[in-house]
């Protein structure tokens, strides 16, 4: 059975030229797994992927390597090598995790001597939401919720949280690539974030950590509620 897979002229997978191999290689394989462009369950095979990337095999077996210490990926001997599957249960524990980390980011800005600073940019990621909201652009807003959360996190100043939060955004972005998505209300969506900011500003600080949780548990809920019994995988049809 040959694998094909058929990448739009907007995937992460493109020649790579110029550039750092094992390094490119691995932004490129890295980048198509978040995104959702290769997809849980999905065999990963060497060959095929070197021969798209216009590689040889071995930086692609050093960046599946790479990938499969950060969980993206299943090495499994004598088995071959797959995207990790997701399960509801790994959707639970990410958004638990997410809405204790925010939590915390949160209370750290109200709390710190640079919490004008973090509203001022807090403020302006939602003027581009609503902005995008307005113009009833998808993408855009998922992008600048991305931005949002990224700049809470970042506000607080804990290089550790920062650390551990890259690999939760990770996940989080992974899991938003893959979820059945409807386009809901856009108006909503960038009022919420503003409501957030407003009540970080107001410095009511037990308010603030209930509203960003509740803000996570009601997203992470309705993943959850829609993600599939069984793990998400992608069915591979043999090629004709």
């Amino acid at each position: 059975m040959t694998l094909t897979i058929n990448f739009s002229d907007t995937s992460s997978l493109v020649q790579i030229h110029n550039k750092s191999l094992r390094e490119h290689v691995l932004e490129m394989l890295h980048g198509a797994i978040v995104n959702g462009e290769l997809k849980p369950g999905q065999a990963l095979v060497e060959a095929d992927l070197a021969g798209q990337l216009g590689v040889s095999r071995a930086p692609v077996r050093e960046a599946i390597n790479v990938l499969a210490t950060k969980g993206l990926v299943e090495v499994v001997p004598y088995h071959g090598t797959t995207v990790k599957k997701l399960s509801r249960k790994d959707i639970q524990e990410l958004y638990s995790v997410r809405s204790l980390m925010e939590g915390y980011a949160i209370q750290q800005v109200i709390l710190s001597e640079s919490t004008e600073q973090a509203i001022s940019n807090l403020r302006a990621v939602c003027h581009q939401m609503q902005q995008a909201a307005d113009e009833g652009d998808l993408r855009a807003v998922n992008q600048i919720d991305r931005d949002f959360h990224d700049t809470l996190v970042a506000a607080c100043g804990n290089d550790l949280l920062l650390s551990m939060w890259s690999t939760v955004s990770m996940r989080v972005r992974q899991v938003m690539s893959l979820r059945n998505r409807r386009k809901g209300d856009l108006q909503a969506i960038a009022r919420n974030h503003s409501e957030i900011v407003d009540v970080i500003a107001s410095k009511d600080l037990q308010k603030a950590i209930a509203l960003i949780q509740h803000h996570i548990g009601m997203t992470g809920g309705a993943i959850v509620k829609d993600w599939p019994e069984e793990e998400m995988t992608m069915d591979i049809e043999a090629a004709p």
